[in-house]
């Protein structure tokens, strides 16, 4: 049970994290280094301690920095 809590973690948190770093930043590059640093973090504590955790992560942050892209249009097109 505590890995699959792991690997949804791993595909949901990051790209949700992208999405508030980048609404509080309004930038999607800060908010992409700023989850890029949390899940170094992790993996350095070992708390990402597969390889198919990393490339989850990596998906999620890639989701999550392509939906930031498509809020931002959303928000400017609106103004």
């Amino acid at each position: 049970m505590e890995e699959v809590i792991r690997y949804l973690s791993a595909f949901i948190l990051p790209g949700l994290l992208v999405l508030l770093f980048t609404r509080v930043t309004y930038n999607r590059y800060i908010g992409l280094a700023l989850t890029v640093g949390l899940i170094a973090a992790s993996v350095y504590k070992g708390y990402t301690n597969t390889f198919p955790l990393i490339v989850i992560d990596a998906l999620s942050l890639t989701a999550g920095f392509w939906l930031a892209a498509k809020v931002k249009q959303r928000v400017l097109k609106k103004t």
